[in-house]
């Protein structure tokens, strides 16, 4: 089962903290809720008056006045129901819209550790909890607060009829009161268990969705299936768990009201009998009684809904917990003119794995200054991604100092810091949108001649002249429908689009043909540009292109004396050929 860790936070907390938020709202729901609850007591008091008025033998226009008065009192309850609703309804659009907009606005800042640690596309599924939320705190709010606060005024009022009935309210508040202390924490627990199991049912049939043509191509393997099955086995035992814990307070709730409406009926009698109470009193008091019991009931059944609002709010905790970038230092358009090209320098900078076992980069030591273009080479897998994403503040070092301008990283808005980037690190960054927010990302100050002019160097015009829509064409999730080399032009055009100062490619030129790599490689090199300029590539005669070559080798940077002749380096067929 996929684990994503646990929450400091305890989720009865996280539920106070969310009606803290709205609590002006919250207010108006409890005001209409005790109005109610008193008036709904109009209909026990109304009978109690009609029987005796009938009892008497004095049937007048009072009846009619009755009769009208606890039909008033039942419209104005209704009407305070439907208010009741409609502030529930606001609160619930509320709900939704808050933590879709959180949503948005954390991902693309969470700490670059957080994807070395979980998959974060299978952390968002737990957006879906927000609809537990908003569904589960309307009842809590509309039927759990209603009932809790018809059955004190109804424990209240029934406490005026006989002495014996407050020891019935202490009774009956004390017996709620130990069902919840001792079946609460327990069928938290089975309900956290439940829910953990759900998702990793999610995750599992999410990555069979993903890798499709993997299990495809494998014929008739069994593990789709084996790995459900023990995953819906895993979440099958705790429902089962979550259920018995339910079914628990359910059945003390069928014996606690056969016993209070047993004693209350023969106590109630004997009163009557014993002329302490009259019969308009003694049905007024049974009304009163199963008024309450039906309000005991509803708390005891609200208690699944109210697990599921808990536990939602963890799950959401999950998300709203992961770490955000430093987005509150020094701003980079605010320190040194927006002229020119960055300098990068990184003094003893060392990478270590999530668990700290061993390093991935160590000691490393790098000086780029403003304007120059470097290559960065090696063999696969020597760390030269790793490397890029250090320099675009994607991974933190775990050891060293890294100083753009002088200004080391820590002490940085890395907001400001990508603004002046152009970044090419990953070949599925092509999302749900049109071409053209594919190509911007919706940032401001991009005119459209500037597109069309960067997808002219790139090559991606031609694809564009193709697209019946054009740059309004939708494009699918990783650029499915597209060949390969779209993806790159699309990417590449992105990394351009902004004039940046700084600019981070990862073979960029894999998939593209020989007249748009040169074309586009004499426009990074064009020294009339004045940015800087880092590219990693595994191909040595790309490698040659450069004035400045640094290899990646052995977890160590080697500087190429003369690039034109890096196929005469001592380690060449270590790093290239082997």
């Amino acid at each position: 089962m996929a684990q994503i860790g646990t929450t400091s936070i305890p989720p009865l907390t996280r539920f106070f903290r969310l009606l803290k938020v709205d609590r002006k709202l919250i207010g108006h729901i409890y005001l209409y809720a005790v109005v109610g609850g008193l008036v709904s007591l109009s209909l026990p008091l109304g009978i109690q008056a009609i029987i005796n008025l009938l009892g008497s033998g004095r049937v007048s226009t009072s009846l009619a006045v009755l009769v009208l008065l606890v039909m008033l009192g039942m419209g104005l309850v209704g009407l305070l129901q439907v208010l009741q609703l409609t502030v529930s309804e606001l609160l619930q659009q509320k709900v939704f819209t808050r933590t879709a907009f959180e949503f948005a606005y954390r991902i693309p800042r969470l700490k670059g550790d957080t994807q070395r640690s979980y998959y974060v596309p299978e952390l968002i599924n737990r957006f879906f909890d927000t609809l537990s939320v908003q569904k589960g705190l309307s009842k809590i709010l509309l039927d759990f607060s209603s009932a809790a606060l018809q059955a004190i005024f109804g424990l209240v009022l029934l406490s005026l009829y006989h002495p014996f009935f407050i020891m019935f309210s202490v009774l009956l508040v004390g017996l709620v009161v130990l069902i919840f202390r001792f079946t609460g924490p327990t069928g938290m627990v089975s309900s956290l268990t439940e829910s953990k199991y759900k998702y990793a049912v999610v995750h599992w049939l999410e990555e069979m969705a993903r890798t499709l043509e993997t299990f495809k191509l494998a014929g008739t393997s069994p593990l789709p299936l084996e790995r459900t099955d023990k995953l819906v086995s895993g979440y099958l035992e705790a429902r089962s768990k979550h259920f018995s814990v339910l079914k628990f307070q359910y059945i003390n709730l069928i014996g606690f009201k056969m016993l209070v409406a047993a004693g209350l009926l023969i106590l109630g009698g004997k009163l009557v009998l014993e002329q302490q109470m009259n019969i308009g009193q003694f049905v007024a008091a049974e009304i009163i009684i199963i008024l309450v019991l039906n309000s005991v009931e509803k708390l005891i059944m609200s208690m699944e809904t109210i697990y599921d609002v808990l536990t939602a709010l963890d799950k959401l905790g999950h998300v709203m917990d992961l770490p955000l970038e430093n987005n509150s230092g020094s701003k980079l358009q605010n320190s040194f003119g927006a002229a020119g090209g960055m300098s990068v320098q990184m003094n003893g900078v060392s990478v270590k794995e999530a668990d700290n076992r061993r390093y991935l980069l160590q000691n490393l030591n790098l000086n780029i200054e403003a304007g120059e273009r470097i290559c960065i080479t090696g063999r696969r897998n020597s760390g030269k991604s790793l490397l890029l994403r250090i320099m675009a503040g994607l991974q933190e070092p775990s050891e060293g100092i890294m100083n753009y301008n002088g200004l080391p990283l820590n002490s940085l808005n890395l907001e400001s810091l990508r603004q002046t980037l152009g970044a090419n690190l990953e070949k599925h960054g092509v999302f749900a949108g049109t071409l053209l927010e594919n190509i911007t990302l919706g940032k401001e100050g991009i005119d459209f001649d500037t597109v069309q002019e960067m997808a002219e160097i790139t090559g991606l015009n031609r694809l564009v002249q193709e697209m019946q829509d054009g740059y309004t064409t939708m494009l699918l999730p990783e650029g499915r429908h597209l060949p390969e080399s779209a993806v790159h032009k699309i990417l590449l055009t992105r990394s351009l689009i902004n004039k940046p100062r700084l600019i981070l490619l990862e073979e960029p030129f894999e998939a593209l043909n020989f007249p748009d790599r040169n074309r586009l490689l004499k426009y990074l090199l064009d020294p009339a540009h004045p940015w800087t300029v880092v590219l990693s590539t595994t191909q040595p005669e790309l490698a040659k292109q450069f004035k400045k070559v640094l290899v990646l080798h052995n977890g160590e940077l080697l500087t190429v004396t003369n690039p034109a002749r890096i196929t005469e380096e001592a380690w060449y067929n270590e790093v290239f050929v082997s």
